[in-house]
């Protein structure tokens, strides 16, 4: 895990996508394109935000700049294991990931602000910025899902996800925990994401005009928010307005 990247800067374009697209998607893009060394995985998140949410209500503004502050495993894991700490920010349509691996005890105590990082790095440096800037800061919304990843045999930039079983929750906020909660996407849908350094390649522009996939504006954790507060609001006996 450690050789894996640790800063990204790319377009990250997202796709609402039936099954029935996704298996035709899967049939055209088996020429161009073959699966991550990792395939098949389940993704565990824990975000971070202000007891406010200041940080999710300000990005579903869709202001300029947003930012993001998440921890991230492949599945369940123990104190031990490694962990990805990562700072996304986006800016103008371009994402920027910095992120760190550390053990998740490690991580946990940096966040919680009982320890140091094990090895001071400049994106350390940058993550401990963010958690000065905006704190307090607590782990609010634990999301997970069934990730199947692509890269291109063409062009080293361009990296396709579909995400399944997108699930999230306010409670058992470790990554230790085992993955679920409430769905959010419809039966039968994935959750697309075309990771591209510059332009979309004309053939997959093609492709996706063909099959009729339009384009969506989705953020997970904007999502779970949003359902978030439109359950407080049935359970408090308020009525929700979209």
């Amino acid at each position: 895990m450690n050789s894996t990247p640790t800063t990204f800067e790319r377009h990250e374009i997202k796709y609402l996508v039936s099954d029935r697209q996704r298996s035709l998607l899967l049939q055209a893009m088996e020429a161009r394109m073959r699966p991550d060394p990792h395939g098949e995985s389940t993704i565990c998140n824990v975000y971070y935000d202000t007891p406010d949410f200041r940080l999710i209500r300000r990005s579903l503004e869709a202001p300029t700049y947003k930012e993001k502050l998440r921890l991230r495993s492949y599945g369940p894991c123990g104190d031990t294991q490694a962990v990805f700490l990562e700072l996304k920010k986006k800016y103008r349509g371009v994402v920027y990931k910095r992120r760190i691996c550390l053990p998740q005890s490690a991580a946990v105590r940096f966040l919680s602000g009982q320890a140091a990082l094990p090895q001071p790095s400049q994106i350390g440096r940058e993550i401990a910025y963010f958690l000065q800037f905006y704190k307090p800061l607590f782990p609010a919304v634990h999301l997970s899902y069934d990730r199947t990843a692509y890269f291109s045999t063409e062009d080293p930039n361009l990296r396709i996800t579909l995400d399944r079983n997108l699930c999230w929750r306010a409670d058992a906020l470790s990554l230790a925990a085992r993955p679920g909660g409430e769905q959010l996407l419809a039966p039968g849908q994935s959750l697309m994401e075309i990771k591209v350094g510059a332009a979309m390649p004309v053939w997959l522009a093609v492709l996706l005009d063909r099959l009729a996939v339009r384009k969506v504006s989705f953020s997970k954790y904007g999502m779970a928010y949003q359902s978030m507060l439109q359950a407080n609001l049935f359970k408090s006996g308020g009525v929700f307005c979209a």
